[in-house]
């Protein structure tokens, strides 16, 4: 593979991981409410969404403003409090969603690669 198309490649890569960062957040948050570093080490179990607090926390904070995500704070006995996140009916909405269309481009690129 020559350079050009090695640098063409990670660029896509680089979108694609961008665009489905989001519904990795709300999937992960489907199974509950999480802090913010038990989702950065959530995602950081699946090698290909690993992010660090400073990509994890302005997607949170898009969210939050979308009315997907909620927010609380609670004290920690570990240190300072701790903000909590969890979908709200809307996130679950969207998540499901999101996931679908995922799912169906999916679905429409594996058909393309089939076809003769």
């Amino acid at each position: 593979m020559s350079d050009v198309a090695r640098e063409h490649l990670e660029s896509w890569a680089v979108q694609v991981r961008k665009g489905v960062l989001e519904l990795a957040v709300l999937n992960t948050l489907l199974e509950g409410e999480r802090y913010g570093y038990e989702l950065v080490k959530a995602l950081a179990a699946v090698p290909a969404l690993s992010v660090s607090e400073g990509t994890l926390y302005p997607i949170l904070s898009r969210l939050r403003l979308q009315g997907l995500v909620r927010t609380r704070l609670e004290e920690s006995p570990e240190g300072p409090a701790r903000k909590y996140y969890a979908l709200t009916p809307a996130g679950r909405d969207a998540a499901r969603e999101m996931q679908e269309r995922l799912d169906h481009l999916a679905v429409a690129c594996r058909h393309l690669r089939h076809s003769p």
